[in-house]
């Protein structure tokens, strides 16, 4: 028996039919290991001594409004446990940089999963430019003047926030939109970061593939459908998820990325995949588990805990 640290968002709230981070948990729980559960913004460090106060899990069960039960709130030095999964949602801001800082401080006697440097070096817009042979053209700037001759070399764009996540704020400008410039406004004034811009693909009207790693090893992949009319698939916006088998590019771009994400210790990943190119690697808080066992008739919790209880 493991004892294991969920660092997630507000655990009573979760869709416990689609949320990842419950399936990992409950698998955990049906295999005896003991879970505590606490919320990012509980997590502190005082004279090198990293604690978080939360609750034990006492139960744990796929039933609507009744499916977890906590114990008293507690504070655990976070080093007594065994592992601790690194599940809050984005945004990737500085409060869940510095928590990644903290985390890195216990790594990996407590083994945290995803590595916290890795999560912090890896932001999924980012590391994916890496791969260039396998993206769509893509900018990342605020300059204006770059952003119009990208715009007029490509016709429709994308434009979204460079740490964004669940389909937020991405706008789809079509050749002659109007809107570029207001769009561009507010995300200048909303931060100071550089904004991602990239070449429209029309093929994400057949929807985004969704492939989960694990390990570097691919265990299943989803295609998600955006509502009609609609640019964006995530699941969060509506977004309907079908079964997906994988097609030769895909299993290529999984094979390419294998090495480099089991040397940064990113043991779930995400990938996200439009036509042939790869337009994410999500690192801090992948989803998708569920859909992929319930398509596939599998267990990916289990080939998770599976994976993981071999290197602990």
């Amino acid at each position: 028996m493991s004892k294991i640290a969920l660092q997630m968002d507000p655990i009573v709230s979760i869709d416990i039919e689609v949320d990842t981070t419950f399936a990992l948990a409950l698998e955990a729980f049906k295999r005896g290991h003991e879970l505590f559960y606490y919320n990012p913004l509980n997590l502190s460090f005082h004279n090198g001594k990293i604690t978080a106060k939360g609750q034990k899990i006492i139960n744990l069960q796929k039933v609507k409004n009744k499916h977890v039960s906590l114990d008293k709130q507690k504070t655990i030095d976070l080093s007594s446990q065994d592992i601790i999964l690194l599940r809050q949602d984005p945004p990737f801001d500085m409060s869940y940089i510095t928590n990644t800082h903290i985390l890195e401080n216990l790594h990996p006697n407590t083994f945290v999963v995803n590595n916290p440097t890795e999560v912090r070096n890896a932001p999924e817009k980012i590391l994916v430019n890496k791969y260039k042979e396998f993206i769509p053209e893509t900018l990342i700037t605020r300059n204006i003047d770059e952003i119009i001759k990208f715009k007029n070399s490509f016709k429709e764009i994308i434009i979204k926030p460079l740490y964004g996540n669940g389909g937020k704020q991405i706008f789809h400008i079509t050749e002659n939109d109007p809107n570029l410039f207001s769009h561009l406004e507010m995300f200048f004034e909303l931060s100071k970061e550089p904004i991602i811009i990239q070449r429209y693909l029309p093929e994400v009207r057949q929807g985004d593939t969704r492939i989960v790693l694990i390990n570097g090893e691919v265990v299943g992949a989803i295609n998600r459908i955006p509502p009609k009319g609609q640019a964006r698939s995530n699941l969060h916006v509506g977004g309907k998820a079908q079964k997906k088998d994988l097609t030769k590019k895909e299993l290529k771009i999984c094979e390419e990325l294998k090495p480099e994400l089991k040397k940064r210790e990113l043991f779930l990943v995400g990938l996200d995949i439009i036509g042939n190119y790869l337009t994410e690697i999500n690192v801090t808080s992948p989803t998708g588990i569920q859909e992929i066992s319930k398509f596939n008739n599998t267990n990916v919790s289990g080939l998770f805990w599976d994976k993981l209880e071999k290197i602990i």
